[in-house]
């Protein structure tokens, strides 16, 4: 099957799917982070998978330092774009995070914006959570936003459109197995263009475990990105804060 980030993410239409997550979504979860973790004045962050750079450059304008990976070419010249009109300086770095590796340690790791799950082997997709770890100093913290698969199950969307300039995006959800996929149909007058997500859905139990099974101790999990308390039932999000 073939890797389907890997054209995806590198696409227009992936930026004009998702262009509602805006900076006041990454604010907030960026707020949350750093009210919940003992960061030094200077702790440098490492953002894994970090997409169009949201969330690297408003810790950069924190003044913390930055290293960001993502393998998408499109994603990263999107954050370096960004980050020159911010005017904060950021270590981009692409690399497919199942290889990456640096000798630099940082005092906080992060994945948000569900940057987990998304590969078939699940040794792969546990490893990045290794990655992490080995990527901290002692005591340093590792934060990973997920979306809540209990949530994801019970208000699945099947289907929704919509039109944006002279695109109808159409997308199509359904859940297979332990991977919940969406089919992505851009349609222009020219013709349609097919593209598709697949992430693997994991309980709270089963995130848990990994990341201890990773070397981690769980510190706090949140529902939200304004720090609503985790509920199984109505939490869309799964915020958790773990510390090597």
């Amino acid at each position: 099957m073939t890797e389907w980030f890997k054209d995806w993410f590198d696409t227009q239409e992936y930026l004009q799917v998702y262009r509602h997550r805006n900076n006041d979504d990454a604010q907030k979860l960026v707020d949350l982070i750093l009210n919940n973790i003992e960061l030094p004045a200077f702790g440098n962050i490492l953002d894994m998978a970090c997409g169009s750079g949201r969330h690297s450059i408003l810790f950069a304008e924190k003044g913390y330092p930055v290293t960001a990976v993502d393998l998408s070419t499109n994603l990263l010249n999107t954050a370096k774009h960004a980050a020159e009109k911010a005017g904060v300086k950021i270590n981009f770095i692409q690399s497919d995070l199942r290889t990456f590796s640096i000798r630099s340690k940082f005092s906080l790791v992060v994945n948000l914006f569900t940057s987990f799950g998304y590969f078939e082997d699940e040794c792969e997709n546990l490893n990045i959570l290794v990655t992490a770890f080995d990527h901290l100093v002692k005591k340093g913290y590792f934060v990973i936003d997920y979306f809540n698969s209990g949530f994801i199950t019970r208000n699945l969307v099947k289907e929704s459109c919509e039109d944006f300039e002279d695109e109808k995006i159409i997308q199509r959800r359904y859940i297979e197995g332990n991977r919940v996929n969406k089919q992505i149909i851009i349609r222009k007058n020219d013709g349609e263009r097919y593209f598709r997500e697949s992430v693997r859905m994991y309980t709270k139990d089963e995130l848990f475990n990994a990341i201890q099974n990773a070397g981690f101790t769980i510190v706090n999990c949140f529902g939200d990105s304004c720090g609503k308390p985790f509920d199984l039932e109505s939490s869309p999000r799964i915020i958790i804060i773990a510390r090597k």
